[in-house]
């Protein structure tokens, strides 16, 4: 086996670890691009978990991660451990006072346009971020376990619950199994208790994360549930031991966080579980929206 190349300035922030092992990446044993493709795929998985349950979800020996760690230039793994674990921790809060703030003095500056055209390139942008072959790859996998969950339960809470809302409404109309996590009149452990290891957790939430989405989706885990976390940073609470991750961008001048790209994505998401699902899907959505006419829930133009 030919030797590695030891780069001996190693990274000092996770942006650039992340592009140091892309850069060296088809350089790397099988092994070791093992090692990689997990780091590059579950970096707070990096940052929480030991050597051994991180190597042992990547399907290679502790030593094996150690070797990459080693190659990226870091003495020991620890070292390496640390810049992910910095990049968990060092997330500033959202405070949306000050952003409100800020809207209303860029108003007051430039009292035009400003504000709605500033509006028209963030939205622009954060789709333009979403809409990519290395999405559509997770999206296809995502709906492929969709497909095979025995249940399908939709989280999110606060804001993020028009979007859990959005995605378990629309899908329910092809897949009967889909169901939304309300948690009302203090039910929500009841409704949690539900939840098996043969189904699937789809959770929504971006800074400011809803304490009640982040102690839901650790009950969730200890049941043995798969989840398709939708969140706003590799950082989120939400993302860490997720199957899928898909990170969204939420930059608006707005002094709140939109969810414009996480509605997209949603829907993106059915539709290839649409796709997918084969002709009873469509006799689904015929019934649930014949069934609706039929008792007049839809206000008919004249």
């Amino acid at each position: 086996m030919s030797s590695l190349p030891i780069k001996h300035q190693p990274a000092q922030n996770l942006d650039t670890v992340l592009k140091a092992i892309s850069d060296i990446y088809t350089t790397l044993t099988p092994q070791l691009k093992k090692a990689a493709d997990y780091v590059l795929e579950n970096p707070i998985d990096i940052a929480l978990l030991p050597i051994r349950k991180s190597s042992e979800a990547a399907g290679v020996t502790p030593s094996a991660m150690t070797r990459l760690a080693k190659v990226l230039g870091f003495e020991r793994y620890n070292n390496f451990k640390n810049i992910f674990k910095q990049a968990v921790h060092t997330k500033a809060p959202v405070n949306y006072g000050s952003r409100a703030q800020l809207l209303q003095e860029v108003s007051e500056a430039n009292p035009s346009n400003k504000v709605f055209q500033e509006f028209a390139e963030c939205a622009f942008k954060d789709l333009e971020h979403l809409f990519n072959d290395e999405t559509l790859t997770k999206l296809q996998l995502a709906a492929a376990m969709i497909l095979k969950a025995k249940n399908v339960f939709a989280l999110g809470f606060r804001d993020a619950f028009a979007c859990a809302h959005h995605f378990a409404y629309v899908g329910s109309m092809a897949f009967p199994n889909f169901r939304l996590i309300r948690g009302y009149d203090g039910n929500l452990l009841s409704d949690l208790v539900k939840i098996t290891p043969d189904d699937i957790v789809v959770v929504f939430g971006s800074d400011s994360y809803a304490i009640e989405t982040v102690n839901s989706i650790e009950m969730i885990k200890g049941q043995g549930a798969h989840i398709i976390a939708i969140t706003d940073d590799l950082r989120s609470p939400l993302a860490a031991g997720a199957d899928e991750v898909f990170i969204v961008e939420t930059d608006t001048p707005h002094f709140f966080p939109t969810i414009l790209s996480v509605i997209a994505l949603a829907e993106a998401l059915l539709s290839e579980c649409v796709t997918l699902g084969g002709p009873p899907i469509v006799k689904n959505i015929s019934k649930f929206e014949n069934d609706l006419r039929r008792v007049g829930a839809y206000y008919s133009l004249k």
